[in-house]
């Protein structure tokens, strides 16, 4: 897939949130990658080899452990293209798919959500 068509799908799982969750979502930079860095494996306590397996990362500080003197530079959730066109085929609703399920997960990243409470929550 062509690198716009895949932002296109990015912005589109973006959009597609609630109004709710928008709202809040302030200083986060959204970025698309073709593959994670072997810097991003580790810091996603992953293998360098494993550049198959990670599809988005959160980079920042969730809004749960900021104080009132919080001030950095934006967030950021990246995005890894080449890693879901691997994990779901060329199909592109497929694609779409999983792409917005990789936007929510870093988005909940974001909000405090780690893993097991993603996984208790059934977004696994």
């Amino acid at each position: 897939m062509e690198l716009d068509a895949f932002a296109d799908l990015v912005s589109e799982a973006i959009d597609s949130l609630p109004n709710e969750f928008l709202e809040r979502l302030e200083n986060v930079q959204v970025d698309i990658e073709e593959w994670p860095t072997r810097d991003e494996l580790l810091d996603a306590g992953m293998k360098a080899g494993d550049k198959y397996r990670l599809l988005g990362l959160y980079h920042g500080v969730p809004l749960t452990q900021r104080t009132s003197y919080y001030m950095a530079l934006p967030d950021r959730i990246t995005i890894y293209q080449r890693p879901i066109e691997a994990m779901v085929g060329e199909d592109e609703e497929r694609i779409r798919e999983q792409v917005r399920h990789t936007v929510i997960h870093e988005i909940a990243h974001y909000y405090g959500i780690d893993d097991d409470r993603l996984e208790e929550l059934g977004a696994y």
